[in-house]
């Protein structure tokens, strides 16, 4: 099989009814409007035990994890980060009323360095908030036509529209089937080399749609969904840029901080199990992933496939070899 070109990886894609027409994208909200529903909130809590301490946000998004755990406990502060700018100017507001307990910062969290400082805990809400789905500018969603575009980091040059247009067949498929683990990739990839350049979701969904036989066009999902979600993964690198944060977030936390993360797909949560298991500075806590109750999965669809692992750093202590403690920090330094 070919190779993926970038070396890196889905979430879910709203969906939408076969027969629904694509809207027009509607100008960007302002950030009072970036609306995202943090889910298995309390369960985040309870997992990350809050307590007086510093936390770290790896993905703040709209701010709702970061909110409730400035407000678990007075003494807690928090450094947030993300990589949209949006995103964070939105959870500005959002947690102002904390003032100096919380910081800011934009980055991709694995280029994240918290120099000396150690953690509490640490939270990482992995894939795209409802906000970045919902605003059809960014181009993550074909429910409103808009440039293929898919960047969480707008600074970025690397678009989707990249890859539609410039990559050969064997890579589009590849990707589509690594990705977006869609078995009709072969056939998806040959319609859009045969009909690009494609400029826009609309264009793209299209495409894809009248690609694969009528009795997949109209199944539980739009046929474009794991395509899209192929697309944006490579965009993000999410994948690779998770492995490296699963690998050197560990060493962030204090002894017994802890570190949750919640995921979205089977990719993501496969890379999130293994990482939390073979770490040799973790003890996983949850043996098998927290999932949303029937309530919350019922009042936010969004939530349905979500996934919490928690794990917690062991006290060098505990170590056999304290050598080995040591030389394990400074390889993945």
């Amino acid at each position: 099989m070919t190779q993926i070109r970038l070396g890196i990886p889905p979430d879910t894609e709203p969906t939408m009814e076969p027969n629904q027409s694509l809207g027009t994208s509607r100008p960007d909200p302002t950030p009072c409007e970036f609306q995202h529903i943090s889910v298995l909130s309390q369960e985040v809590l309870a997992g990350l035990q809050v307590q007086a301490g510093h936390y770290l946000d790896a993905t703040v998004g709209g701010g709702g994890h970061s909110a409730l755990i400035l407000a678990a406990h007075p003494d807690v502060r928090l450094t947030a980060l993300d990589q949209d700018t949006q995103a964070l100017t939105a959870a500005g507001q959002r947690l102002a009323e904390f003032g100096e307990r919380v910081s800011f910062q934009q980055c991709n969290f694995a280029e994240f360095d918290p120099g000396e400082l150690r953690f509490a805990g640490i939270l990482a809400d992995l894939g795209v908030s409802s906000a970045q789905f919902d605003w059809g500018e960014r181009g993550f969603s074909f429910r409103q036509d808009a440039p293929l575009d898919m960047r969480m980091n707008q600074q970025q040059r690397f678009t989707a529209a990249e890859i539609v247009n410039t990559w050969d067949e064997a890579e589009l498929a590849n990707l589509i089937y690594s990705y977006g683990e869609e078995r009709l990739s072969r056939q998806i990839a040959r319609r859009i080399v045969e009909r690009r350049p494609l400029n826009t979701t609309a264009e793209l969904a299209e495409t894809i749609f009248h690609s694969v036989p009528r009795s997949y066009r109209y199944g539980r999902i739009h046929p474009a969904t794991r395509s899209f979600q192929a697309l944006r993964i490579a965009v993000n690198r999410e994948l690779e840029v998770l492995e490296h944060f699963l690998q050197v977030a560990p060493l962030w936390l204090k002894p017994q901080g802890r570190l949750a993360i919640i995921s979205f797909h089977s990719l993501e949560d496969r890379i999130v199990k293994h990482a939390l298991k073979e770490s040799e500075l973790l003890r996983v806590i949850t043996k098998k992933p927290i999932t949303p109750s029937a309530a919350e999965a019922e009042q936010n669809p969004r939530a349905r496939s979500a996934k919490l692992r928690i794990a917690e750093q062991v006290n060098p202590s505990e170590y056999k070899s304290r050598n080995k403690y040591e030389n394990f920090k400074q390889d993945h330094a």
